[in-house]
């Protein structure tokens, strides 16, 4: 693999604080002039998907400085690792569109199940969607996932039930209130199929029958 000139790992970082910086100004601006919905309308997911810039601006907000952080302590403890095996570009395109769609299965779920008369919609900021699936990718891409599931010769649909009780019990150990459960299960989940289709790698990696290049 060729040499990249940067980190794509910092370089969500910084859109991380750029972005975190622009919602301070836009929240300051809110208050003074009480323009409400101006903090919504630029960066919360919600349904109906009626503004399609906040699938991507909703990644990389957050609700608060302690958000950012845990967010950011999370992805520093899997990206540094990944980015290795990876280019800039899939790096950032996976980021964004695991993170988007987490979100989407996020207010599409609560959405359906408050029409039925359980809890109420619920919004969407921050990139825990899109770090799950980083985690979920080592998972599912990693040279231990591979020896396991050929020395046990499990059918397809047991593996994927087997990746599915994985992702609930990561999701359940990491809820607490206020968290988007749906999206971290969706984007482990989705780490999970990138994983062992080898979506990141720079190289075509075989997922199944030989030796696989590990995450």
């Amino acid at each position: 693999m060729s040499r990249r000139s940067g980190s794509p790992t910092l370089e969500t970082f910084a859109l991380f604080a750029v972005v975190f910086a622009f919602q301070s100004v836009v929240s300051l601006f809110q208050a003074l002039v009480g323009f409400a919905g101006v903090y919504d309308f630029l960066f919360v997911l919600h349904s109906p998907l009626s503004r399609p810039w906040t699938l991507v601006t909703s990644v990389y907000a957050h609700a608060g400085l302690l958000h950012l952080l845990s967010n950011a302590i999370a992805l520093a403890l899997v990206g540094f690792a990944l980015e290795r095996k990876t280019t800039r570009f899939r790096y950032h395109t996976f980021f964004v569109v695991t993170g988007a769609l987490a979100g989407v299965a996020q207010v599409l779920t609560s959405g359906f199940v408050a029409t039925i008369g359980f809890g109420r919609p619920t919004a969407v900021l921050g990139a825990s969607g899109a770090v799950f699936a980083l985690y979920g990718y080592v998972l599912g891409g990693n040279r231990l996932t591979d020896g396991l599931l050929s020395r046990f010769d499990l059918p397809e649909w047991a593996e994927l039930a087997g990746f599915i009780l994985v992702a609930a019990l990561v999701t359940w150990a990491t809820g607490s209130p206020g968290v988007a459960l749906i999206a971290h299960f969706t984007g482990f989940l989705l780490g999970v199929a990138a994983g062992r289709l080898r979506l990141l790698a720079t190289s075509h990696q075989p997922t199944y029958g030989s030796r696989k290049e590990s995450y």
